[in-house]
């Protein structure tokens, strides 16, 4: 398996690449901006990219999604919750000082429960509404691993205070969904350091009332 998480664009989204090496098989999960980088170390590791999946429809995680699809032919994924936010790239460009991407409607929803990924590493989806209505995390249980996008931090949660956002919603996305995982789940977070379920736990702040 081939794992890179590393962030882009200038608000440091992390975007991950997973790869099967002997199927040559990728997915890209939150490519939100350098698309020439992402699409260059898919070359270097003589990956065909299969699925682009986004975790919500914030800018910085969804802002280069397209030019990779035309770079790559991959199609794209996102809850269909997060649609209204395509239609507002300007709006929210404007709040960070970034030009606004091209966008394009999904090539298909990510619905909770439904498997995605690639043969070897599937991962199932887990709508967690609070950050954006439309935010899923990913969950390859058998690699004990979670990309969490923008629901859970380290240390921290993703904010509410932009439109869709609802703190009560995060909070029992994260208690029911996230929570409910084993301890040893490694976390790739949408920005920042990763972490585990277990450290979570027992010292997230924003938890501790649980």
């Amino acid at each position: 398996m081939i794992l890179e998480s590393f962030p882009v664009g200038p608000l440091q989204a992390n975007c991950t690449i997973l790869g099967d090496e002997e199927a040559g098989e990728a997915i890209v999960i939150d490519p939100g901006d350098e698309v020439g980088r992402i699409h260059r170390r898919l070359t270097e590791l003589g990956l065909t990219l299969k699925q682009i999946l986004l975790t919500h429809a914030h800018i910085d995680h969804v802002g280069g999604a397209l030019r990779l699809k035309r770079l790559t032919g991959a199609p794209i994924f996102l809850n269909d919750a997060d649609l209204p936010l395509l239609d507002t790239m300007n709006v929210q460009a404007s709040w960070v000082g970034m030009a606004t991407p091209e966008t394009a409607p999904p090539d298909g929803s990510l619905e909770d429960g439904q498997l995605v990924g690639l043969e070897g590493y599937p991962a199932q989806v887990l709508h967690t509404p609070g950050h954006t209505q439309g935010s899923v995390c990913l969950h390859f249980a058998p690699l004990k691993l979670l990309i969490a996008g923008d629901t859970l931090f380290a240390g921290s949660i993703g904010r509410t205070d932009l439109p869709g956002g609802n703190y009560g919603q995060i909070i029992e996305s994260i208690q029911t969904r996230l929570l409910a995982l084993p301890d040893e789940t490694r976390v790739l977070t949408g920005h920042g350091p990763e972490t585990t379920i277990g450290a979570e736990r027992r010292s997230n702040p924003f938890l501790q009332a649980m």
